[in-house]
């Protein structure tokens, strides 16, 4: 009876130095208040009451940053909100080097996405996001780096813009697609012209060629469905029969001009 006390004792002791971490899991073991190092993955024994064990995760970390107000370099108000991918590569410097490497992160992240967008317009912060992220990446990752965290990415989910700006932006767009579509139609009618002015400068070498298009044209009235047609005439083809007017005209003036003499 007096055996049991002893041997429970011993095996609730037993089990607290037995731990076991995961593979993604290491552990910070601290004796006496000196880092031993980390250990794991796997099973870890540590000394009862001497050895202290911190967990660490070194998987990846996917974080989001709450909307910032951002006052862009053109002095324009809005909202961005972001999302950071960071990991522990250092179980040591994350625990040692930083209070709480997670809110340290998190805080670092806000105020760095406020500084750096700030340097930034606005229509460069709607067109570059490629390149706003990897700036962002490249500054918070420099900054980590002492407490052995490495930021992968920084993406910059969304941009909430005011509704004056919004509105702003859409006649801007508008009219920028009106713009657009007044220089094509423009384009058109000169490509139209062009090809015109060729056109006509081929019919006016070959004469023959007017009469082809006219039968062409022809054809395709034909076609239609119309209960009226119309058949369009070249002048060309009257020429004759002016001309046998004209000399018919001329020789009436002639006789009379000889009946006047006699």
């Amino acid at each position: 009876m007096f055996l049991i006390p002893p041997i429970v004792i011993l095996v609730v002791i037993l089990f607290s130095m037995l731990k076991i971490l995961k593979e993604y899991e290491r552990g910070v073991i601290f004796r006496l208040g000196r880092l031993v190092g980390a250990r794991g993955p796997g099973l870890i024994i540590l000394i009862p009451f001497i050895e202290r064990m911190i967990k660490v995760s070194l998987r990846t970390v996917v974080m989001d940053v709450p909307p910032q107000d951002v006052i862009t370099k053109d002095n324009v108000s809005i909202k961005v909100n972001a999302v950071v991918y960071f990991r522990v590569i250092d179980p040591e410097k994350a625990i040692i080097e930083v209070d709480d490497y997670l809110y340290a992160t998190s805080q670092l992240a806000q105020t760095t996405l406020r500084s750096i967008l700030g340097q930034f317009e606005l229509d460069d912060l709607l067109s570059n996001r490629e390149k706003i992220n990897f700036e962002l990446q490249d500054v918070l990752d420099k900054h980590t780096d002492p407490w052995g965290i490495k930021v992968s990415a920084v993406e910059v989910k969304h941009i909430d813009l005011p509704e004056e700006m919004q509105r702003s932006m859409a006649r801007q767009a508008e009219a920028e697609r009106e713009r657009r579509a007044k220089v094509i139609n423009a384009e058109g009618e000169y490509q139209a012209a062009a090809k015109l002015t060729e056109a006509s400068e081929i019919i006016g070498q070959h004469p023959i060629a007017l009469q082809l298009r006219y039968l062409q044209t022809l054809v395709e009235i034909a076609t239609e469905n119309s209960s009226t047609t119309i058949f369009p005439i070249p002048i060309e083809l009257l020429k004759p029969f002016i001309s046998m007017m004209d000399r018919k005209d001329e020789a009436e003036r002639v006789e009379e001009a000889k009946k006047a003499e006699k």
